[in-house]
C-alpha cells in the first residue's frame, strides 16, 4: 500500500505489434496498441506515445504522443492517423530520469544513416552520465534529459563492424549493450520490423505474444505478434502467450516470424539479475514471469511469511489490492479466515470540497470505510506488501482500532527497503526509508501495530525461485537459459553491476542466483 502513497514508481511499459502475412493489412494495428498500452497503465501514468510503421520502403512513420494516461492522452479521432500501420511501438511512462515534459514522452524518433528508427525503453542505464559525455564527443546533441534518447542516438551511432553502407543493426545492438550492461528492455523498429532486446542481466521483463483469429482461439492460425513488458496484455487484445525475451537476446519480430537472433552474454561468473520486486509489487498478478504467475509467488511469499512470523490472532485481511494474494496464501497456510475489514472510495479523490481542518483530521476515513461486522472485538492480522516511509499504515491501523478491533499484526510480505534503486524503479533516498530511521527499531510502536513482522529476503528468494525450478521443465522457459538470479539491491544494497551513484559497490554475491532443473 504504501507505494501508492510514498512517491515509488512502477517504471514504465513497452509493448509493439506486427501484423503477419501480407501488407497492407485488415488488422487494427493502432487498437492492438492502445488497448496494449492500456492493460501496462499501471507501470506508467506520465505521458504515453506510439509510433506506427506503412513498413514499407521508405517505410511512413506516424507518430501520436500525449501527457497523462492512455485514455486521455490519444482521442478517438488521434488514432485514425495510425490506421495505415503495419506493425508499431508504443510506450507509457513514469520518469525514473528525466522531467515529466512531453519532450520525454517515448518512442523517439531518429534519422540515421539508414533511414528512421523508432526506439521504445523500459529501465534506466546505469552509466548515463559516461555514455552523455561520449555521444557529445561524438558531436551528438541530446534535445532531452532522458535516458531513452540517449540509447536512441547510441544505436544511430555507426559501429566499427559495421560497413558503409549495409546497415547492421543487430551489431549496432550489441554495441549498445556492450557500452552498458543494465537496465534496459528495448523495442527498436526499423523499417519492416521490430527488435525486440532484454540486457544481458534480464533486469527488466519482455514477453512475447501471438495474436490468433478471436473466432478461434485455440486455433494455430497467427494473424500478428505482439511484444509487451508484461504478459497481463495479451488476453484482452487476442494474444496468447509465446514466450519471453531471455536476458541478453535480440529478437526480430517480421511478418513472418519471431527469429531469434543472439544471446549476448553477462561477464563470467555473473548470473542474471531480474528485478526481485516485479514479483513483489510492480507486475500484475496475471502476468507470467520465468515460467509462473505472478499471482501465485505472492501466494506462496504469503504461506513463507505465515512461517517466519506466526501470529496469535483472530483474521487475516489486507489494505492494498496488490497484497490480496498474499494475504490468502497467510490465511491458508495459517489456518485463519481471510476477511476484508475496509471497503475503499475510489473516488475521494476527485471531490470539489476544499480540505479544511475538519477533513485534514479524518485522514483515511475520507478514502476508507470499515466493514465493522467483520473484525469489531477481534484480533487482525493485516498483510501489507511494503512499508516505505511508514507514513501511511499509522491512520490505518488507528482506524480499525477505533472501529473495534482488539489488536491490529502487521505482516509486511517483503523483506524492509533500506537502499536506493538505480536501475529503473523509483525509490525514496537511504534517508527517507523507514528501515533506516531510529524509528525502525520500534516501529510497532511508531506505526500504533500491535506487532510488525517481515518476509525475510532468504524467505522472498525461495518463495520466487522455488516456483522457477519446479517449472524447470516447461516449455515457456528457454532452454538456452537454465540459470537463474534476482536482484535483490534494495533490500540488500548489494547492486548486480557497477554504479556510476556514489557509496555502491560491484558485489559479486550481490543477488540470489541459483541452477535451473
Amino acid at each position: 500500500m504504501e507505494f501508492e502513497e510514498s512517491g515509488i514508481g512502477e517504471e514504465c511499459g513497452v509493448f509493439g505489434c506486427v501484423a503477419a502475412g501480407e501488407w497492407p493489412t485488415q488488422l487494427e494495428v493502432a487498437q492492438i496498441l492502445t488497448l496494449g498500452l492500456v492493460a501496462l497503465q499501471h507501470r506508467g501514468q506520465e505521458s504515453a506515445g506510439i509510433v506506427t510503421s506503412t513498413g514499407t520502403n521508405p517505410p511512413t512513420y506516424t507518430t501520436l504522443k500525449g501527457m497523462g494516461l492512455v485514455n486521455t492522452a490519444f482521442k478517438a479521432e488521434d488514432l485514425l492517423k495510425l490506421r495505415n500501420g503495419n506493425l508499431g511501438i508504443g510506450h507509457t511512462r513514469y520518469s525514473t530520469t528525466g522531467i515529466s515534459e512531453l519532450q520525454n514522452c517515448q518512442p523517439f524518433v531518429v534519422d540515421t544513416l539508414h533511414g528512421k528508427i523508432a526506439v521504445a525503453h523500459n529501465g534506466e542505464l546505469v552509466n548515463a552520465s559516461a555514455l552523455r559525455k561520449k555521444v557529445m564527443r561524438h558531436g551528438v546533441g541530446l534535445s532531452t534529459s532522458s535516458d531513452s534518447e540517449l540509447i536512441t542516438q547510441l544505436l544511430a551511432l555507426t559501429p566499427p563492424m559495421e560497413e558503409l553502407d549495409t546497415p547492421d543493426w543487430v551489431a549496432r545492438i550489441q554495441n549498445l549493450m556492450t557500452e552498458t550492461p543494465t537496465s534496459y528492455s528495448l523495442l527498436v523498429m526499423y523499417k519492416d520490423v521490430i527488435y525486440a532486446v532484454r540486457d544481458p542481466y534480464g533486469n527488466r521483463p519482455l514477453s512475447i505474444g501471438r495474436l490468433v483469429p478471436i473466432s478461434k482461439l485455440h486455433s494455430s492460425d497467427t494473424e500478428g505478434w505482439v511484444v509487451s513488458s508484461e504478459s497481463c496484455s495479451f488476453q484482452s487484445i487476442g494474444a496468447k502467450y509465446y514466450r519471453e525475451v531471455q536476458p541478453g537476446e535480440i529478437v526480430q519480430i517480421s511478418k513472418n516470424g519471431v527469429k531469434s537472433l543472439i544471446v549476448v552474454p553477462r561477464p563470467e561468473g555473473d548470473p542474471p539479475a531480474f528485478c526481485i520486486f516485479e514479483y513483489v509489487y510492480f507486475a500484475r498478478p496475471d502476468s507470467i514471469f520465468e515460467g509462473q504467475m505472478v499471482y501465485t509467488v505472492r501466494h506462496r511469499c504469503g504461506r513463507q511469511l505465515a512461517i517466519e512470523a506466526p501470529t496469535d490472532a483472530d483474521v487475516v485481511s489486507t489494505v492494498p489490492e496488490s497484497a490480496t494474494p498474499a494475504a490468502l496464501g497467510y490465511a491458508q497456510q495459517s489456518g485463519l479466515p481471510y476477511v476484508e475489514v475496509l471497503c475503499k472510495n475510489r473516488y475521494v479523490g476527485r471531490t470539489f470540497i476544499q480540505p479544511n481542518t475538519r477533513l485534514r483530521q479524518l485522514g483515511v476515513a475520507k478514502k476508507f470505510g470499515a466493514l465493522t461486522d467483520n473484525f469489531a472485538g477481534k484480533r487482525v492480522v493485516l498483510i501489507d506488501d511494503s512499508i516505505v516511509r511508514g507514513n501511511t499504515i499509522s491512520p490505518i491501523i488507528k482506524l480499525l482500532k477505533e472501529a473495534g478491533a482488539t489488536e491490529v499484526h502487521i505482516r509486511v510480505a517483503s523483506p524492509p527497503i533500506r537502499f536506493p534503486c538505480y536501475m529503473g524503479i523509483n525509490i525514496p533516498t537511504k534517508e527517507e526509508l523507514i528501515a533506516n530511521k531510529p524509528e525502525f527499531e520500534d516501529i510497532a510502536g511508531y506505526i500504533g501495530a500491535t506487532s510488525v513482522r517481515y518476509l525475510s529476503v532468504e524467505g522472498l528468494v525461495s518463495a520466487v525461485q522455488g516456483g522457477i525450478e519446479s517449472h524447470g521443465k516447461d516449455e515457456r522457459i528457454s532452454t538456452k537459459t537454465t540459470r537463474f538470479g534476482h536482484c535483490t539491491a534494495c533490500l540488500t544494497g548489494k547492486y548486480p553491476v557497477e554504479l556510476e551513484c556514489p557509496g555502491s559497490s560491484h558485489v559479486v554475491g550481490a543477488y540470489h542466483s541459483m541452477v535451473g532443473a
